[in-house]
């Protein structure tokens, strides 16, 4: 057989080899299987000087066009290799997915949710009412008509139709008791509003939550004992309770309670002004006067009144010291909860 014939035939072999490549390493070693020093390709071509004068050009025009074929088709075929290995690198198909990450439930939410368990472990249920109010609702039923000094303490945002952002969770109990005879043991958690200034403890948007127990036979020992039953789940069984007298217009007697400092023991610390207490929050002996509102004979029923502000609680249970933390949505703040 002539060479010419032998070097085609060569070619074309490591042209079908070509196709069955997968990657640059087998690609390399089909190089040099023909065209390294010791390649098939490259040993016939150094035969092309051992022939006849007269046969020298037809081999060698022959080994030309295949040795320049090849290299084009080796070039070709390295960079396609190398496009679909760099593809494969950058997606690896056999890694999870990543995943986006998940939110989390907010503090005050958090804490609110925590608020709710322990009292739902004493019995009492959950009920929710608007924000949107009237100012018989929010007011005149809990024995505040407009004349009364205490509506200053509740500026609030008044909207159309004689209706205002409600100030206090307290409606919810007015108009639960509209609708249900006692015995009652109802919590009212929720979103309210007043006219505050926003500084490191006040908002004009905050959260509350309040107790209303009705029924015959209650006393001032059992809100001190629901009170102190809470106190001790949320912040340590440690924690003692103080009751100090107050005033509320829908309470009487009306109580101001106070848990010993979370933070330092009672002993007296800078966030509860040496004094050893915190303050929380009022309550009290449901007022006579809203009985006779709601159509309950106060002869008969008797009843008390808690409230708490969730914020305040958060504060103490997270050592937050500014009340504005909470509404500002900075992820820095909230992913440490």
């Amino acid at each position: 057989m002539e060479l010419a014939e032998r070097i085609r035939q060569v070619a074309e072999e490591a042209e079908r080899m070509l196709g069955t490549c997968e990657d640059l390493e087998e690609l390399e070693a089909l190089r040099v299987r023909y065209l390294g020093r010791k390649g098939a390709l490259t040993l016939l071509l150094r035969e092309i000087g051992k022939l006849p004068p007269e046969e020298r050009p037809i081999a060698g025009r022959a080994g030309s066009e295949a040795k320049e074929k090849l290299e084009g088709l080796f070039r070709e075929c390295r960079e396609v290799l190398r496009r679909t290995q760099a593809r494969k690198e950058a997606l690896d198909v056999t890694l999870p997915g990543r995943r986006p990450p998940l939110g989390k439930r907010h503090p005050l939410t958090q804490i609110m949710d925590e608020i709710v368990d322990i009292f739902r472990g004493m019995g009492f249920e959950v009920v929710e009412g608007p924000e949107i109010e009237t100012e018989y609702h929010n007011f005149d039923a809990l024995n505040t008509p407009p004349d009364h000094p205490a509506r200053d303490l509740h500026d609030t945002f008044y909207v159309e139709g004689g209706r205002l952002l409600r100030t206090h969770t307290s409606p919810v109990q007015i108009r639960v008791m509209e609708s249900r005879r006692p015995p009652l043991r109802v919590l009212s958690p929720g979103r309210c509003y007043r006219n505050d200034t926003p500084d490191a403890t006040h908002s004009p948007i905050f959260h509350q939550v309040e107790g209303l127990y009705v029924d015959r036979d209650v006393s001032f020992a059992d809100l001190k004992g629901v009170i102190a039953t809470f106190a001790r789940q949320m912040f340590g069984p440690d924690v003692k309770v103080r009751f100090r007298p107050d005033f509320f217009p829908f309470t009487e007697p009306s109580a101001e309670y106070s848990f010993s400092c979370v933070f330092c023991g009672g002993k007296g610390c800078r966030v509860c002004k040496y004094t050893g207490w915190i303050e929380i929050s009022g309550a009290g002996m449901v007022d006579p006067e809203v009985f006779k509102n709601v159509g309950y004979d106060p002869e008969e029923y008797i009843g008390f009144a808690f409230g708490m502000g969730v914020e305040r609680l958060a504060m103490l249970k997270y050592g937050i010291t500014d009340i504005r933390l909470f509404l500002e949505n900075d992820l820095r703040f909230l992913e440490q909860f």
